[in-house]
């Protein structure tokens, strides 16, 4: 599983680690707009290629796999023209900005017989598969509830008249798909798609949403998940149950242990082994494309739809309007 990268932030550093702990995989290449970008993560990480052209990387015959990590508005362009060339792709979350561009990407993939993945760490990770394990244990489900905010570094530059990325609705930026995207994951991927889903946000005056709260409605139980980029708080996932309740410590994106209490009883559990929440992600990927395991593939890509399909209605929902949205 030879791959290259497209980026050069702490997600893709944090990606690269972890390709470099799975056997059967490995950094080939490394594209980057600025040479000294390149070569400066190429160098960390033995990547024996440095690209500054996006065509002529994905000429380079040796390159498996394209792993995206550019801004949000950019993953659509850089997938599709990745898969036009031969290329299977790993796309960052979130992994489109609107319904429209993931089914054309489904279609190309399909037609070309290759594999095309969301990266999304949560649904890979061993403690999140715990709590699936668990959850017939709690009884009948009523409430879950989701928290991960974080305080951006790059906030006080919007408060001073800038626009970071993150909070440009040109770059299909906001808290919604920057950080909540990962608490619609975890409910998700445990109870599918729910039947309605609501979107109240802080927003920008530029109409970002710098955080907000995303109510999913399922036939017997209500899930909230709160997105935060203005804000600190303490990150957790708390599904709640007629018999019990279990709390996933550091919520969502970290699952760093999972606490199960029913009446008296507190059960700590805790199986992940490595400190690379990606590593995961990455050794499954690898599993699926050794053993050429399309039907997985395409139903975790499936699953992706279906997430993209509830982001996109919840940022409607708010009346948060991409630059994608008028393509």
């Amino acid at each position: 599983m030879n791959i290259a990268t497209i980026g050069t932030g702490s997600i893709v550093e944090l990606f690269l680690s972890a390709v470099s702990e799975v056997d059967g995989a490995r950094c080939v290449a490394v594209y980057s707009r600025k040479e000294e970008s390149a070569k400066a993560l190429a160098s960390k990480f033995d990547a024996p290629a440095i690209y500054t052209d996006l065509h002529e990387m994905l000429r380079d015959s040796t390159i498996d796999f394209v792993y995206i990590a550019s801004p949000n508005s950019l993953h659509f362009e850089q997938a599709y023209l990745a898969l036009q060339h031969g290329k299977h792709v790993i796309c960052e979350k979130p992994f489109t900005s609107t319904v429209r561009e993931t089914e054309q990407l489904m279609e190309l993939a399909k037609q070309k017989q290759l594999m095309l993945f969301e990266a999304i760490s949560t649904i890979y990770m061993p403690n999140y598969k715990l709590v699936k394990e668990h959850l017939a244990s709690l009884g009948p489900i009523k409430l879950i509830q989701c928290n991960y905010s974080q305080f951006s570094s790059r906030y006080e530059l919007l408060l001073n008249g800038e626009t970071p990325n993150v909070f440009n609705p040109k770059f299909s930026g906001g808290a919604l798909t920057d950080i909540n995207i990962y608490n619609l994951h975890f409910v998700m991927y445990l109870f599918g798609k729910p039947e309605t889903v609501s979107y109240t946000a802080n927003k920008h005056a530029n109409g970002i949403d710098t955080s907000g709260v995303a109510v999913l409605t399922y036939p017997n139980f209500i899930a909230e998940c709160v997105g935060a980029k203005d804000t600190q708080s303490m990150n957790f996932a708390m599904i709640q149950g007629e018999k019990g309740y279990l709390n996933v410590v550091n919520g969502a994106n970290g699952c760093q242990e999972v606490m199960i209490k029913k009446e008296d009883q507190e059960i700590k559990l805790n199986t992940q082994t490595n400190n690379n929440r990606l590593y995961y992600e990455v050794a499954e990927m690898q599993k699926i494309f050794a053993a050429k395991d399309f039907e997985k593939c395409y139903a975790l890509l499936d699953y992706t739809k279906s997430v993209v399909e509830v982001l996109e209605a919840a940022r409607k929902d708010a009346e948060i309007v991409f630059d994608a949205d008028l393509r």
